[in-house]
């Protein structure tokens, strides 16, 4: 063998085992991010399955003589505006995630608001239609929780996978960014209180 071909034979190695190096990482990191991506596509559509049951709740308390305008109001404007915040999973940015954050936020409180008001209709309290609603909203208030749970479980696997050495080094030159975790506002983490004493006197 000519001696010019040993490091001739050496360099393709250690390109042979970069290129491959390089080929799992990338393609590790495809499959992780587009898992995550997914988690978040199912953290809303479980805010849209909320959405649903707001939509069929309001209607159902529409029924009910006398009660308070200014809170359905509130809550049909909240439910528009939290339908209207839409983020692409392949553009999770901080502040594009905290204004979808917001959004349903505010539908939260203004579902919690209407909630409570319906305290004192107990003829709309023993609905068959607002029990349904309110037990699927319950539901739906426990889902919503796991689904972000498991998006931020699965962008914790991405971020490792990208900022541990070597593979950070790889990250750069393949342009994968952390992404972000959802990150509920304080207080947020509690459902809305769906639970009531229907036995109850009304005020």
């Amino acid at each position: 063998m000519k001696k010019w071909l040993i490091p001739v034979i050496i360099i393709g190695i250690i390109l042979y085992v970069l290129y491959s190096w390089a080929k799992g990482f990338n393609n590790e990191a495809v499959v992780l991010q587009e898992d995550a991506k997914t988690k978040w596509s199912n953290v809303e559509s479980a805010y849209q399955r909320r959405n649903d049951l707001i939509g069929n709740l309001v209607k159902t308390v529409q029924g009910a003589a006398d009660f308070e305008k200014s809170t359905l109001t509130d809550v049909i404007n909240a439910r528009a505006k939290a339908t209207s915040v839409n983020i692409n999973a392949g553009d999770l940015t901080p502040e594009k995630m905290a204004q979808f954050q917001q959004a349903q936020t505010g539908l939260t409180g203004a579902l919690s608001k209407l909630l409570v008001s319906v305290e004192r209709y107990p003829d709309l309290k023993a609905n068959a239609n607002f029990l349904e609603l309110q037990s699927q909203l319950e539901g739906t208030e426990n889902r919503i929780n796991v689904a972000r749970d498991r998006f931020n479980e699965d962008v914790n696997k991405y971020n490792k996978h990208i900022k541990v050495f070597p593979n950070s080094i790889f990250a750069g030159w393949f342009n994968f960014d952390e992404m972000n975790r959802y990150q509920a506002n304080p207080g947020s983490e509690n459902a809305p209180d769906v639970n009531f004493d229907f036995n109850k006197k009304a005020a």
